[in-house]
Order: C-alpha cells, then sequence, then structure tokens
C-alpha cells in the first residue's frame, strides 16, 4: 500500500492562512479570540458510516476501538517520547483495532476509512458561525493534533479557510494536547494572554487540558458526552456552534 497519501501531511508543521483584518471588535466583548480543536470543525462521521458498509455488524465496535487507541497512542508516544505525527498514530490505531476484531484489513478498505481524516468535511454549521464571530471583531485559529495540512485541506475544501488567522499543528512541536506546550501554541501565534483566547473543545478531556493551561473554555459537546472526572469544568457548553457564538460574543459577561 502507498503511505505517501497518509504521511504528506506531516511535511506542514504549522499551516498558516493569514486573512484581511476583522471586523472593529464590538465593546465589551470578553474575548479577543476563539481557538478550535479539530473536531469541532471537522465531522468525522462518514468514517463510521464507512465502517459499517465494509464491515456489517461490526463497524460500530471498530470505530469505538480505533478511537480509543488513536489518543492512546498519541499520548504514550508523546510521553515515552517516541513521537509520530497524527496520521501515523491513526493508521497504526486502525490496524490494532482491526487486529482486536479479527477484521482483515485490505489496501483499499484501509484507504476508504483514513480519507475521513486525509480529506475531512466540516460540519453543517461551520461556515456561518465562523463568518458570525468574524464580524463580530473576533480573531479565530485552529488548535489541533491533527496535522496543519490535513486540517488546510479539510477548511479549503469547506469554504472557510479565509475565515482563519492561522492553523495550528502540535505536529510542529511533536508532542499532543494535553500538553501543556501544544496550548500554549494559540498564545504565541495570537500575541494574546490565554485569559483572552477562548479554547473551543469538542472532547472532555481536552476541556480539561485547556482549562489546566488557563484557557477560558467552550465545550461544543456535540456528541452528548458524559463530563469527565478530571476535576475541570467548561466555562459554557452547548451542542453546537451557535451556543459558542452566542457565549463568545455577550457583551460584558
Amino acid at each position: 500500500m502507498n503511505r505517501r497519501r497518509f504521511v504528506a501531511a506531516a511535511a506542514t508543521g504549522i499551516a498558516a492562512s493569514v486573512v484581511g483584518a476583522a471586523a472593529a471588535p464590538e465593546p465589551n466583548l470578553p474575548y479577543d479570540a476563539v481557538a478550535f480543536d479539530g473536531l469541532v470543525i471537522f465531522d468525522v462521521r462518514p468514517v463510521a458510516a464507512t465502517a459499517e458498509a465494509l464491515f456489517p455488524g461490526r463497524g460500530a465496535a471498530l470505530i469505538a476501538a480505533w478511537r480509543t487507541r488513536q489518543f492512546e497512542y498519541q499520548w504514550l508516544r508523546a510521553i515515552g517520547g517516541r513521537y509520530v505525527d497524527f496520521m501515523r498514530t491513526t493508521e497504526d490505531a486502525l490496524d490494532g483495532a482491526a487486529m482486536q476484531f479479527g477484521i482483515a484489513l485490505d489496501g483499499a478498505a484501509k484507504v476508504r476509512l483514513l480519507n475521513g481524516f486525509v480529506e475531512p468535511q466540516v460540519w453543517p454549521d461551520v461556515a456561518g458561525a465562523l463568518s458570525a464571530l468574524r464580524e463580530s471583531g473576533l480573531r479565530l485559529v485552529m488548535l489541533s493534533n491533527m496535522n496543519g495540512a490535513m486540517m488546510a485541506n479539510g477548511l479549503a475544501r469547506g469554504g472557510v479557510a479565509p475565515l482563519f488567522d492561522a492553523v495550528l499543528s502540535t505536529d510542529a512541536i511533536a508532542t499532543y494536547k494535553p500538553d501543556p506546550r501544544a496550548y500554549r501554541l494559540g498564545v504565541d501565534a495570537l500575541h494574546a494572554p490565554k485569559e483572552r483566547i477562548l479554547f473551543a473543545a469538542f472532547a472532555g478531556w481536552d476541556v480539561a487540558g485547556a482549562k489546566w493551561f488557563g484557557y477560558p473554555t467552550f465545550w461544543v459537546n456535540r456528541v452528548g458526552a458524559p463530563h469527565e472526572q478530571l476535576g475541570a469544568t467548561a466555562d459554557g457548553a452547548g451542542d453546537d456552534l451557535a451556543a459558542l457564538v452566542r457565549f463568545a460574543t455577550e457583551p460584558g459577561r
């Protein structure tokens, strides 16, 4: 199998797209900028549909095991000082999950499954919400474990790349969130105090990591996940980006 397609994104640690000046900030906005985790913007649900189509009756279990290993492999490699990039850990996690269930993955099946990450789609509410945030005067950045080129590709395909000031990947510093150095990428790129940058998290563990670092945090809990017991609570929460827009643009809160 040709792996180049899956690891090409590693060549770009930070893919930055400088945009025109934002609108004049509304008075008394509580934040200067919003930093987004990748899965707040990118919808990887089609991967689950592909898994079920390929392996009827076993797709959901495969996806659940794959996702668990995906994060475990990232964290273990970061802790162990054996970093490899997002797509490598994602492919390794898929192989491990398939072995767990005795599923034989041929090259074509693997390509179809990994394409959900190589060519991610944006959630339907992304374009309108990002435009509203920009119009309010907020600066926007991506801050994700995903590779920079992968995110840039997805944002371009979704037609929303011009709305971001920068696309920040933890690949640039060879680690993964919740390493505090990963969250600091947003502070360094925006040249703003962390207290003025709202972090939009998809996962409960990312809420905790961002809060530990010192970001005010909004949990975009799209899948209705339970709260993690990590001693950190989001400053706000909702199940879509409309809730985030209301929270981020409420004057004087």
